[in-house]
């Protein structure tokens, strides 16, 4: 149900495949996920991490009538949880939040390529990362309230990130499903692109980032999430901190070279090394 292949320059491309579902999440799905990013966050050779779906739709959301069929085995027996109060709670602490904390928390940088609609947990997963390239298919929302649902594995908080307070209750409180271009220009989507041109538009970017420096990049990148959520000073104290690293790291002296001597760099000789 998911497929993970690697492609040149350390990118992991990672495909949702129940495509008859939409590629809706189950709960087996969801754990797989969070261990393929802790993997991912360990593995040197692992630099940019690509989600897409199989078929026309990126991800419907949960899987409402098999969300539990796929348990392992060995745990079968000890109930899927959500049947009580507090274990909705710890089901959604334990697999659907906590597989945004996992996206959003990888220090490699994240692209999600949107093939079709991401709904619900697809919206939220696709939130989570740092860039969004969107087919001309593609479609973004939560409508949780077409349910009478709420937005419970932190899809609310995601969208402040990008629309504010206002833009956010007009877009969950009114249902919104954006189409590709109205969600380019609410800033949901970084770009739009053919459906043809989707998945090599979003190897190229990952092609880019994997190019790039990687202590300094995930540093940039762990600095301005940081500074999202922070006060000037402390937001200034923080990026203080990561600069004493990356001005000492060979990545920093090259970069330095290379302009002296007017030519691009060659970034990420330590992560090359046998």
């Amino acid at each position: 149900m998911i497929r993970v292949e690697t492609h040149p320059k350390g990118i992991m491309l990672v495909t949702l495949a129940r495509p008859k579902r939409l590629n809706a999440l189950t709960q087996g799905m969801k754990r797989d996920l969070i261990e393929l990013m802790t993997r991912a966050q360990m593995d040197d050779a692992v630099r940019v991490v690509v989600f897409t779906g199989e078929g026309r739709a990126f991800c419907a959301g949960d899987d409402l009538r098999s969300y539990h069929d796929d348990a392992p085995e060995t745990v079968a027996k000890l109930g899927p949880g959500h049947t009580t109060p507090i274990g909705t709670a710890n089901a959604l602490r334990v697999y659907s939040q906590a597989l945004n904390l996992a996206v959003r928390g990888l220090d490699k940088i994240t692209i999600a390529a949107i093939n079709g609609p991401a709904i619900q947990t697809g919206l939220s997963l696709a939130l989570s990362c740092d860039f969004r390239i969107g087919s001309e298919a593609a479609e973004l929302g939560s409508a949780t309230l077409r349910f009478g649902l709420l937005p419970d594995e932190g899809g609310h908080w995601l969208l402040l990130q990008h629309l504010g307070l206002a833009g956010t209750l007009d877009f969950l409180l009114r249902k919104r499903i954006a189409d590709a271009k109205s969600a380019q220009a609410l800033g949901l989507l970084n770009e739009v692109v053919p459906a043809a041109d989707l998945l090599p538009r979003a190897l190229a970017l990952a092609g880019e980032m994997a190019d790039g420096p990687q202590v300094a990049q995930r540093m940039l990148k762990r600095s301005v999430y940081q500074a999202a959520e922070s006060s000037f000073t402390q937001a200034l104290e923080d990026i203080a901190a990561r600069t004493a690293v990356t001005d000492h790291h060979p990545d920093a002296r090259e970069g330095a070279k290379s302009f002296a001597e007017k030519r691009s760099p060659r970034f990420n000789a330590w992560l090359e090394k046998p």
